[in-house]
């Protein structure tokens, strides 16, 4: 196993399209001598990866089943505690835009080491936020921290893999990141069992300074100096400049973004909508959570395991986009009353369905998006994550507007982002050109 600080210089050799590629990164030995050691390398980056992407989904999602509590502790309205989530998207947005062509210029290990340092701090400054506009600014410092370790673990992704074998690497990214959106509700509800919530961000400090001492451990430096931009931030505005003017690219980065909207919309909503509209308790609401949640990582490995590799990844992209429109007609015409007085059963299926077809779209959308550029991945990387939560974070707040006793924003949201998404990759990424599978651009 290399050290903490050194680099492996093209750990696996970039799969081609046609071909079947190695998925375990290695060390420069001979082909036969592929060893045990080299596989728990490959393993030990994956995990730590993983971990490194499951950060949004913990920040977020173990809060969620205190949403209401906060309401009533810092006596603020549900939409203004709703902004807690949108600062904290905003932040994960813009803080890729800063962190993903830095790792580009330094390497991947110090802009990540430092922002998971800033990200332990502003943590546990949520826990001791007075007021619901201090943790509205704590929350935003969360999140332009944790920026760094989703981008950059796509980045190295990237570093490592290609084609084929990256569509496979970020479905297996999804299994380990999709434990915590499963485990995170489960552990809020718990927390808030013997303590406030409060204590969930104690526990997310916790888990932050347990994963930065593994990334200073464990995770080797992926980008070689030889690879490094030397430029500053015109060159970097350059090359985001240069990816945006691919218009496939710009497809892509468009359809996952306005995809990740209508599930935002959800992780916004489903506290009131599953608590208040509903009367469930956190605890529910968590299994509910946890199931939908279960689902999409179900679709995550069916996506990689059997779909990957015997269709093209275009066409297996558009019907997880068409799952979601329909889940989203679903939930709301059953909003709206159209089928009468539904009960939980009805929409937590709508949910359900709409979730698990995230484990299609996701993995995909940044898999041919990311296959158009060979050089500054972690622009790329920025540009795909930042458009996700910004647009994510204005979805946030408009699934409010009507209040607290009414699912049909969530539904609408969802609804006009699913649809909005099918606009873009039909109108922009042509998939019967098959643009998108040839690879190229910058």
């Amino acid at each position: 196993m290399p050290e903490g600080g050194a680099s492996i210089s093209n750990p696996t050799a970039k799969a081609k399209e046609n071909g079947a590629p190695e998925t375990t990164p290695r060390r420069r030995t001979p082909a036969s001598r592929t060893t045990t050691t080299d596989r728990r390398t490959g393993l030990l980056v994956t995990l730590v990866l993983g971990g490194l992407t499951a950060i949004p989904p913990l920040a977020m999602d173990m809060y969620l089943p205190a949403l209401p509590q906060v309401t009533q502790a810092l006596h603020a309205p549900a939409a203004t505690v709703q902004l807690t989530l949108t600062a904290c998207l905003a932040g994960l947005a813009l803080g890729q835009l800063v962190v993903g062509p830095m790792s580009d210029r330094w390497g991947r290990r110090r802009p990540l080491l430092a922002g998971l340092a800033v990200y332990i701090v502003a943590t546990a400054l949520c826990a001791f936020a007075p007021t619901v506009e201090l943790l509205v600014a704590c929350r935003l410092a969360q999140g332009l921290a944790g920026a760094a370790g989703i981008v950059i673990a796509r980045a190295v992704a990237r570093d490592l893999y290609d084609g084929v074998t990256m569509a496979r690497f970020f479905s297996t990214l999804m299994l380990i990141s999709g434990v915590a959106p499963i485990v995170a509700p489960l552990i809020g509800g718990q927390v808030l069992r013997v303590t406030d919530w409060r204590g969930v961000f104690v526990v997310l400090t916790v888990v932050g300074v347990l994963l930065t001492a593994v990334v200073w451990a464990r995770l080797p430096e992926t980008l070689p100096p030889a690879d490094r931009h030397g430029g500053g931030v015109g060159e970097a505005l350059g090359s985001m400049r240069r990816l945006l003017t691919d218009r496939v690219f710009t497809g892509y980065m468009l359809t996952g973004g306005f995809a990740f909207a209508s599930l935002f919309a959800y992780v916004a909503a489903s506290p009131f909508v599953v608590q208040e509209i509903y009367g469930a308790s956190p605890q529910t609401f968590s299994l509910l959570f946890g199931l939908n949640s279960i689902g999409l990582v179900v679709m995550g490995q069916i996506n990689g395991k059997i779909l990957v590799g015997r269709v093209p990844l275009d066409r297996v992209l558009g019907l997880g986009l068409v799952v979601v429109a329909v889940a989203a007609v679903a939930l709301l015409l059953m909003s709206l009353g159209v089928f009468g007085e539904v009960g939980l059963v009805p929409v937590a299926a709508g949910l359900f369905v709409l979730m698990s077809a995230m484990g299609i779209t996701m993995p995909n959308t940044q898999t041919l998006a990311l296959m158009r550029t060979r050089h500054a991945a972690g622009s790329a990387s920025a540009l795909l994550g930042a458009t996700s939560f910004l647009i994510g974070a204005i979805a946030s707040p408009l699934v409010g507007v009507a209040g607290e006793d009414t699912a049909v924003p969530m539904a609408v949201v969802q609804l006009a982002a699913a649809l909005v998404a099918l606009a873009c990759f039909l109108g922009m990424c042509r998939p019967w050109n098959g643009t998108g599978a040839k690879g190229g651009g910058i």
